[in-house]
């Protein structure tokens, strides 16, 4: 039978958890701070904030946001960084992504401090990652990391193979995976044969964003399917970049959308922003 990796319920169950180490926290002195900004009026990214602030202020943890026109400039946005950095009561920074096309993304990722980094996306970060020193890590690559964890599922010894090679899940995904041992093949949308290579993993990860693209015939069967993408198809209903009714039969596991990948990514990011602020309690 297939298991239905339920990241809303994982989520909640961590969040439980997180609530009373943040009231903990809170009655020592320290309240976890969050700071969010928000460039333009992106319907998404505006869901995206709102969600991640209604956790954040469910769980005691002090949210701010920062709302700026689509016309902002970079110099600006800077400024506002460079402020948060030096805010001792903002333990995390989040800049919401993408950006309007007269920001270069990086040069904002570049400036947030490494230790306030939230979202794990400075170069600082995705080094110490791939090095396996201690550092913050992308949210959702933490967050299928857990939900794995969660059921019982280890990777150590295992073929993951991991469709895309964004800095925002492909690349520190395999970071992480590598770190417990597993042996991990990234692919892209250059790569040749790409069934030929997902049909050899023990765990699938797909994160494409293109609706519905791993059909039965990419995957072996019994192997452990996690599904990133978060798409519309042909009739506008919500799916994956997995087709599930195809593949759920086949897999051992597998994370359904929604209400799989998309919570823990939520999850994860109130687990680091904890974490970050917990430095504040050894000082």
């Amino acid at each position: 039978m297939t298991t239905i990796l339920d990241g809303k319920k994982t989520a909640n169950a961590l969040m439980s958890e997180l609530s009373a180490t943040v009231q903990s926290m809170i009655a020592r002195g320290v309240t976890p701070g969050l700071a969010v900004v928000l460039v333009g009026d992106d319907p998404a990214s505006a869901i995206y904030v709102r969600n991640k602030q209604r956790r954040a202020e469910s769980l005691g943890i002090r949210s701010v946001k920062h709302v700026l026109p689509a016309s902002t400039t970079q110099a600006t946005l800077l400024q506002i960084i460079a402020e948060l950095n030096l805010d001792p009561a903002i333990d995390g920074i989040l800049v919401q992504l993408p950006l309007p096309a007269q920001i270069d993304a990086q040069a904002v990722i570049a400036a947030i401090a490494p230790d306030k980094d939230v979202d794990g996306f400075h170069p600082v970060n995705m080094g110490r990652l791939w090095t396996r020193q201690p550092g913050v890590v992308a949210s959702t690559p933490l967050g299928i990391m857990a939900l794995l964890n969660h059921y019982g599922i280890s990777v150590a010894g295992q073929h993951a193979v991991i469709v895309g090679r964004s800095n925002i899940v492909g690349r520190p995904l395999a970071g992480l995976l590598l770190n417990q041992d597993a042996t991990v093949t990234i692919t892209h949308s250059k790569t040749a044969n790409l069934f030929a290579l997902t049909r050899q993993a023990d765990l699938l990860v797909a994160a494409l964003g293109q609706a519905e693209f791993i059909t039965a015939e990419a995957v072996k069967p019994g192997a452990v399917v996690i599904d990133v993408g978060m798409d519309r198809n042909d009739s506008g209903k919500l799916v994956g970049d997995v087709a599930f009714d195809q593949v759920a039969p086949l897999a051992s596991a597998i994370t359904p959308v929604p209400g799989g990948v998309g919570p823990m990514t939520i999850a994860a990011l109130m687990m680091q922003t904890v974490t970050l602020a917990k430095r504040r309690l050894n000082e």
